[in-house]
This record gives structure tokens, C-alpha cells and sequence, in this order.
């Protein structure tokens, strides 16, 4: 039996669709059929080849040990189409999302339940074929959420863009009295301000440069908006937090100029969260780091645990990830290139 996949054969080149043959799960492994297959960023920088480093340099995907061909995809829901013989507490047809972060298991990070910082990681679209196709094998079936009778689309993206905003929320510490920027309105930074409206109680300050995805911000949960294009953010947060500064900022775009802003919006103590993956450099003042105390930490997507309890979030309507585009399988491609003109607000499903 075959099945189609869309893949990534030659970076920046557009996806083919190619027909191969349909894994056989053994012993823990499961076979997913997919209905839902989120569009994420971070599947650009695996079709673009690599990241934006320092001074102009070019951070390529390889050195991190992706190897082409591949099938993108770590976004994925659906139904349980086949099992290993060593497979518990799963039916066919069982609706589940999946949880791709996926390490060796023997690395302290692993160790601890956080998997999604493996020293080795075997990420499912990432370093192993994901989700862009009719199905995806899963090496075990502990990698499996029930979702019962919940919308696949709504679920897909809540194994990486959700979790990656919720893990970014924790890693922040919020507190209610606390004003938090939230730098970035797409699909990740409306999730981070639902989520930190949900769990946090703090005063939510939106930043970017589109007034569309700003009005999309402000009905997330957003307290305050600010068009950084049309107004200067530094002396508008200035003003907003009685020339104090804020006391946390998470920043979904993470690039030099948005980060270099960040660092002149905070407050003594503050928490600077960098999570999106657009690159660059910093130049910082060393003498401000001790005087002013503030902390700069990294948030790379969160663990099982965590996707398990968004999924409490979502099956109660607390969050709720806005599907705004669908494609076909064969529309992987076009559905790549939306989303890096910036034309997707929100999530882009492909529903193979």
C-alpha cells in the first residue's frame, strides 16, 4: 500500500508530491492517519535550508542534522490507523494529536520530561518524516494525546504553536500585577496572549507592525496595542508603564531589530523571553546586566505534560486557535509561501 507525501527534496525548490510506501508499525510504534497538519514558520526555515545567523551569516539546517528528502510537518492530528503488537490503551480509528518533540530518552533533559530539549532530538517533521501526508508513523505510542470528539484543525496546532507560546508564558513567571509585551501577532503571538490572559491576570501590552493583526490581537485578550511601524515603542511602553519599564517581555519574532527594542523597554528585574526563530544578533551593554538585573532566557516549544494540559484548555473554550487558511496536500507548497509573505493570520492547516 502507498500513500502521498509532500516533501521537501531540494531546499527552496518547491514541494513534490511523491508516493511511498506506507510504514508498518511494530511493537510500540503507531500508524496515524492524518487529517490535520499545521503550517508553522519553522517549516520555512526547514524549505529555506537554514536561519539567519550573526553579521549576515547563514545558519544551515544540515549542520543541525536534518537530511533531505524530508516530509515537514510536526503539527499533526488525526485518526489511529494500525499498531504495533506491543500497543496499549489505544483503538483504531482513536482521534489523537501527536506530540513530535521527540528525544532519545537518555539524555538528563529527557530524563526530566522534557524531551523537546534532547540533546539528540528526533523530532517528527523535523529530523523524521512529520505530518505533510496521508499518514505519519510515530515510534511509540506514548507520544499519543486523546482528543475524543474535538476538531483536528483546532488540535494540530496545539503540539508547536500553542505549546511553544505556552511554554514561553511559563518560562516569563507572569504575575498579575505585572505588564507584559507580547512582541509579534501572528499565529504564535495571539496564542501567548490568550494564554497569558488565561493563566496570567497581567496587563497585556500587543506589539507589530500590522494594523490588521493587531485588531486581531486586541479580541485575543490584548490590553493595549501598539503599531511599532507608526509609533515609537520604546517611548510608548515607557509611558504606559510610568517610565518604568515592563516587567517581561516574550518576544514571538525574535529578530535583531525587535530585540534590540526589547531591551530598552525593561524594567529592573525583568524577564526577556526569546522564542521565535527569525535571527540575527545583539549587541549588549554589559553594565546594564548586573545594575538592572534583568534575565534573558530562551523557550524552545514544552513537553507532554504541557501539550496534555492545552488540550484541557482548548477542549473548554479558555483558548482557541484561529484556523484561518485550508489547504489540500498538493497545496503545500502555495501554503509555505503564504505564510512567508506574511498572508496567513493566524494557523494554515493542510488537511491531506
Amino acid at each position: 500500500m502507498n500513500m502521498n507525501a509532500a516533501r521537501i527534496i531540494n531546499v527552496k525548490e518547491p514541494l513534490e508530491i511523491q508516493s511511498l510506501e506506507t510504514p508498518k508499525p511494530r511493537g510500540s510504534q503507531v500508524l496515524i492517519k492524518v487529517e490535520s497538519a499545521g503550517v508553522c514558520h519553522s517549516d520555512i526555515h526547514l524549505w529555506d535550508g537554514g536561519y539567519e545567523g550573526p553579521a549576515g551569516s547563514f545558519m544551515k539546517t544540515t549542520d543541525r542534522g536534518v537530511k533531505y528528502p524530508l516530509t515537514p510537518g510536526h503539527e499533526v492530528a488525526g485518526v489511529v490507523e494500525s499498531m504495533g503488537e506491543e500497543v496499549e490503551g489505544f483503538v483504531k480509528n482513536e482521534k489523537v494529536l501527536v506530540f513530535p518533540w521527540i528525544g532519545e530518552g537518555l539524555c538528563p533533559a529527557c530524563r526530566v520530561g522534557e524531551e523537546n530539549l534532547c540533546d539528540k532530538p528526533r523530532s517528527l517533521g523535523v529530523y523524521n518524516d512529520g505530518g505533510y501526508a496521508e499518514y505519519v508513523l510515530v515510534p511509540s505510542y506514548k507520544y499519543l494525546a486523546k482528543i475524543n470528539d474535538m476538531d483536528t484543525d483546532i488540535c494540530a496546532p496545539l503540539s508547536c504553536s500553542a505549546l511553544t507560546a505556552y511554554g514561553a508564558i511559563k518560562t516569563a513567571k507572569l504575575n498579575p500585577n505585572d505588564n507584559v509585551v507580547i512582541v509579534g501577532a501572528g499565529g504564535l503571538g495571539l496564542m501567548g496572549i490568550q494564554l497569558a490572559k488565561a493563566i496570567s491576570g497581567a496587563r497585556i501590552i500587543s506589539l507589530d507592525v500590522n494594523d490588521e493583526k493587531l485588531k486581531v490581537a486586541k479580541q485575543s485578550g490584548a490590553d493595549i496595542t501598539i503599531n511599532s511601524a507608526k509609533e515609537d515603542p520604546i517611548k510608548a511602553i515607557m509611558e504606559l508603564t510610568g517610565n518604568l519599564g515592563a516587567d517581561a517581555v516574550i518576544d514571538f519574532v525574535n529578530a535583531t531589530k525587535s530585540v534590540e527594542t526589547d531591551m530598552q523597554i525593561l524594567r529592573r528585574r525583568a524577564r526577556v523571553v526569546l522564542v521565535g526563530l527569525f535571527g540575527g544578533s545583539l549587541q549588549l551593554n554589559l553594565v546594564t546586566m548586573p545594575t538592572r538585573a534583568y534575565k534573558i532566557m530562551g523557550s524552545y516549544t514544552g513537553s507532554m505534560t504541557d501539550m496534555i494540559e492545552l488540550i484541557s484548555l482548548a477542549r473548554r473554550d479558555i483558548i482557541k486557535p484561529m484556523i484561518s487558511n485550508r489547504f489540500k496536500l498538493n497545496q503545500a507548497t502555495e501554503a509555505l509561501t503564504m505564510l512567508k509573505e506574511g498572508k496567513i493570520i493566524g494557523r494554515g492547516i493542510i488537511n491531506p
